[in-house]
């Protein structure tokens, strides 16, 4: 008989993660190497420890539990996701596939199976992307260069403080990378973030893949000048041409790219006052989609359309990159055991892609990669709201576990 994750178990390590960077709304504020983010991981890999398991950590600062086959030369299953959190994000992200990973370890050697892989569970350094986005799936997968650290998000003030607390250094980040040759597979349970399975009551959501991101930098410049005295047809007005440009982008994407999404979220005048017209205007813009090519003719689209609209005002526009990340097609072969574990538990499923960004994006060029999505309520994540029924949070441990034991025996 197949065995099944012990559920209060589960439940209370979850729970006790929970409690950590607590913000008392449902929410948790773990920024990645924030002290509250830290002591998330202290405790995890300590529960892994009193769990009788291997721990490491590695130059990267992923946080891992292993479990060893009797094999010594056996290739690794890995299993994991991420503790950080989004400022003021939910409980769910990120935390369930890293309980629900040293969970199936737990249980595989509670069962006394032995495998002819080691399994191990793996909580990835700032997936988030507080200092650099997927920073520590990235640097096992070889993806990282010197230059990819040299311009952090929040700046190299906080980014070598952060290290410092940690106890992490670049060059130990840049050691990281774990051979291909070395690998079995990797599987990560995560909520979806959107309303698909929730809407459609289905149980275990199985992903084909997840989507490409491409970011800019998008700037208008035209003439600040008096706003009252300066005639409305007279007038280069910057902030004019970048809110005609949101607008124009979110039509074109709905006709033109179903299946693919835009977002404009910041956008900054200058000189920013009451009384005088913007001279300048700056957006950043990120767009998605689930294909390279689709996602190279909707970049074309978009920037010929900021440009466009820049002189259909009057104005100059100057757009740079600020970021990429390629479509990362799961494997077939992940999702078959996948689908056979969530067949084996009597649950619904469907295949669906990703909208957001995962470690398994990093893994995939990699490895067999797969991931499992359960539901979330009202489609809410990134916020105190985010909630999973906990009877989703178990269906899923278990698909995690027998698609798991399914990889390890090479059946699928």
């Amino acid at each position: 008989m197949l065995p099944k994750i012990n559920t209060e178990r589960f439940q209370d390590d979850f729970d006790a993660l929970a409690q950590i960077g607590s913000t008392g709304d449902g929410g948790v504020n773990r920024p990645a190497l924030s002290q509250a983010g830290i002591e998330a991981r202290r405790w995890w890999i300590a529960r892994a420890a009193e769990a009788g398991l291997e721990t490491r950590i590695d130059g990267a600062g992923n946080h891992s539990a292993i479990l060893r086959s009797p094999d010594p030369g056996a290739r690794t299953l890995l299993l994991g996701s991420h503790t950080d959190s989004v400022p003021s994000g939910g409980r769910f992200d990120g935390a369930l596939g890293v309980i629900a990973a040293l969970e199936v370890l737990r249980t595989v050697r509670d069962a006394d199976i032995s495998l002819p892989v080691h399994l191990e569970a793996i909580d990835f350094t700032d997936e988030e992307g507080t200092h650099v986005g997927l920073i520590g799936s990235a640097a096992l997968a070889g993806q990282l260069t010197a230059k990819s650290l040299e311009n952090p998000r929040g700046g190299r003030a906080l980014w070598e403080a952060s290290l410092a607390r940690a106890g992490l250094a670049e060059v130990g980040i840049l050691s990281a990378r774990r051979d291909p040759k070395s690998l079995a597979g990797y599987l990560e349970l995560h909520i979806e973030q959107g309303p698909r399975l929730f809407n459609s009551g289905i149980d275990i959501g199985v992903v084909s893949g997840i989507v490409g991101i491409k970011s800019y930098r998008v700037e208008y410049r035209g003439e600040a000048n008096h706003a009252g005295t300066t005639p409305m047809d007279a007038r280069r007005d910057a902030s004019l041409g970048a809110s005609a440009f949101v607008l124009a982008a979110r039509d074109l994407v709905m006709k033109n790219f179903p299946g693919c999404v835009v977002n404009v979220g910041q956008m900054a005048f200058k000189p920013g006052a009451f009384n005088i017209i913007p001279g300048y205007a700056e957006l950043s813009l990120e767009f998605r989609a689930p294909e390279v090519e689709r996602l190279a003719q909707l970049e074309a689209a978009l920037v010929h359309l900021a440009e466009r609209t820049g002189a259909q005002y009057g104005l100059v526009c100057a757009i740079e990159p600020a970021g990429m990340c390629a479509p990362a097609p799961m494997s077939e072969r992940a999702q078959r055991a996948i689908i056979a574990a969530a067949e084996s538990l009597g649950l619904s499923y469907a295949t669906l892609p990703s909208g957001a960004g995962h470690d398994a994006m990093m893994l995939a060029p990699l490895t067999n990669a797969g991931m499992t999505f359960v539901s979330s309520r009202g489609g809410i994540s990134h916020s105190p709201l985010e909630f999973t029924e906990w009877r989703d949070c178990v269906n899923g441990a278990n698909v995690l576990l027998r698609a798991a034991l399914n990889m390890a025996v090479e059946r699928y």
